[in-house]
């Protein structure tokens, strides 16, 4: 049997996105034979593209489909920050204030100048603790926080950016905690993923394991192994810290969320679950009328938190980034022909969700290979370009 007969795409198309159908195929036949993939998109809050692909199913599972479950990594980031958002818009939270208004031991270290604004743009320089973190504390929020209270900054708040991989949510949540008594994630259940009715889970039900489709390890070609091995920081260094492969518990980033009580708890900067249909479900939530409801967020606020905050070098990712608030300022880092005030975030193992508000566009992706070489993966730029590509058309 060909790959190509092997990998199977189902799903639906409006009218004029068939070309997405096909560009979604074409990508589907060059891949591994177990390869499993979703793209979803809507416009406007009116859906689009509703596209899965499964191939052959390891170890005698059930084939994949459209309400299959993955870990998409650090666009949890995205929902955790669609609550700030909200909090901001409300007035519960102000961009300008100190971190210490909310959380005073933050302090500690030289740390008590920097605002919320600089932490969600990735510019507090906290990237990880001096030590490392153990599997238990990755999975707990509120464990991180204290820990990070304490910690002395890697650079001076608010110098230079980084991405703050496996502790921004902490770090947000923690002032979100302190300042409606909530967690990022009872209040992302309660305003965002209920009300929506989103496969988009901060905390992933015991109910809904049988969904969940455990990540594969990424599968290098030996070039592309080559490649890794150079890039592979030293054990100590910015990015070893910020990905917590320093300490006594070195943290496996591809099967970190393979963990029951990574999901169970679904910290907020690595610990989502979702699938296609929910990362661009929160995004038409967010920015759309989407059955009836109004957007959860005034132009206003969309436009203040995809104004970008940090962009340049990024000190951990060691490339260029782009930053708004809490989010990727995606059109500047990924996809040059969104809006520039597009919003979204991508994830280690290859998952993509943003929003366009230019075009009403609303895009989510996730596949179950950890993709090379971590972060958005590269068929993304098709993808989405497609997609782009019919609503403008339309």
């Amino acid at each position: 049997m060909s790959r190509t007969e092997r990998i199977q795409v189902h799903g639906t198309v409006a009218e004029g996105y068939e070309p997405v159908r096909e560009e979604f195929a074409a990508f589907a036949a060059t891949q591994r034979p177990d390869y499993e993939g979703q793209l979803c998109a809507s416009v406007h809050g009116r859906p689009v593209v509703d596209l899965w692909a499964a191939g052959t199913p390891v170890d005698g599972e059930p084939p994949a489909d459209g309400d299959s479950l993955y870990a998409v990594y650090s666009s949890t980031q995205g929902a955790a920050h669609l609550v700030v958002a909200l909090l901001v818009q409300d007035g519960t939270l102000e961009l300008d204030r100190r971190v210490t208004y909310y959380w005073p031991e933050f302090a500690a270290e030289g740390k008590g100048s920097l605002t919320l604004r600089d932490l969600l743009a990735h510019r507090a320089g906290l990237v990880g603790t001096d030590t490392g973190f153990t599997r238990a504390e990755l999975a707990d929020d509120r464990a991180m926080a204290e820990r990070l209270a304490d910690q002395r900054p890697f650079w001076r708040p608010g110098a230079a950016f980084g991405h703050h991989v496996l502790v921004i949510g902490a770090l947000t949540g923690e002032i979100v905690r302190r300042a409606t008594g909530r967690t990022v994630q009872e209040l992302h259940e309660e305003r965002v993923r209920a009300p929506y009715g989103l496969d988009f889970f901060l905390g992933l039900p015991a109910a809904r394991e049988p969904r969940f489709r455990p990540v594969q390890p990424m599968a290098p070609t030996p070039k592309q192994r080559a490649l890794l091995a150079e890039q592979h920081s030293g054990p100590h260094s910015l990015a070893a810290i910020a990905f917590n492969r320093h300490g006594a518990e070195p943290t496996d980033l591809e099967t970190l969320p393979n963990d029951r009580l990574i999901r169970a708890k679904g910290p907020a900067s690595v610990g989502g679950v979702a699938s296609a249909r929910g990362l661009a479900g929160l995004y038409a939530a967010a920015v759309c009328e989407t059955d009836g409801k109004a957007p959860l967020l005034k132009p206003d606020t969309v436009a203040e938190f995809g104004q970008y905050h940090s962009a340049g070098h990024d000190l951990v990712l060691r490339g260029h980034r782009t930053y708004g608030l809490g989010f990727q300022a995606t059109a500047d880092t990924w996809h040059p022909f969104l809006g520039a005030g597009a919003i979204g975030h991508s994830g280690a193992a290859g998952s993509q969700a943003f929003a366009d508000p230019a075009t009403g566009l609303a895009y989510g992706y996730t596949r179950r290979r950890f993709a090379f070489p971590g972060g958005a993966a590269p068929e993304n730029d098709r993808l989405a370009r497609a997609v782009h590509r019919a609503a403008l058309a339309g």
